[in-house]
């Protein structure tokens, strides 16, 4: 498991070594919500293809080795004419694990994947959140790109509480391809605690997310539906 210290004293090992990563993934989640709200097999970061191989000769010094390649790996040459690769697992001698992609800038200063991701672009938009971890301030992807990068596969139950969270705090809507369980668009009236003064205890599950992830704020909450 990556801990909070861990994912710490990785980002300020790189950002002392002018190596910019950011955050996504759990703990991307975790720094936009600024909470450690559950525990992180690994720490998952996007990061500039020139500086992969820089990074992994620094995190090489503390004991990280490569891993694995990702089935999305494509082998690309960095600025330097190094062929490096662009999607990959480093873990060090106490299984800590780090996760990350590689991009390059276009000349509109968006993030172009290096990794096999045709037709997916990180816009400044995109890469402009800003997060804590452990009362540190880090880099991550904006809630938006959250949402959209937990695309085109089943969600395990963890993550469907991500993006939950997210959706609560920055009011970020769920993708329209997330898949959505049929859902009755009546509107779902809440019975809530005396003293709890959040606003939206009436929902429409068919406007703004699935009807398991209603059942899910209001269980979250306390509070009890009623019809």
């Amino acid at each position: 498991m990556v801990g909070p210290e861990d994912v710490i004293g990785i980002y300020k090992r790189l950002r002392s070594n002018s190596i910019q990563v950011w955050l996504t993934g759990g703990w991307g989640i975790d720094a936009l919500l600024g909470e450690h709200s559950r525990p992180h097999k690994d720490l998952d970061v996007i990061m500039l293809l020139d500086d992969v191989m820089r990074m992994r000769e620094l995190l090489g010094q503390d004991g990280y080795s490569l891993k694995e390649l990702w089935s999305e790996n494509r082998w690309a040459y960095d600025a330097h004419g190094t062929r490096t690769a662009t999607a990959f697992v480093l873990i060090d001698a106490n299984g800590h694990e780090l996760d990350a992609h590689a991009m390059r800038f276009d000349e509109q200063g968006n993030g172009v994947p290096a990794w096999d991701r045709e037709g997916f672009i990180f816009t400044p938009q995109d890469i402009s959140g800003e997060g804590m971890v452990n009362g540190v301030a880090v880099q991550c992807v904006s809630p938006e790109n959250q949402m959209l990068c937990h695309m085109g596969y089943e969600l395990p139950d963890y993550q469907r509480r991500d993006l939950l969270q997210l959706h609560e705090k920055f009011s970020v809507d769920y993708p329209n391809a997330l898949p959505t369980p049929p859902v009755n668009r009546k509107l779902r009236i809440w019975s809530k605690p005396y003293g709890d003064d959040r606003s939206d205890s009436r929902h429409d599950p068919g406007k703004c997310c699935p009807s398991a992830l209603c059942d899910e704020v209001a269980a979250h909450r306390g509070w009890t539906i009623t019809r």
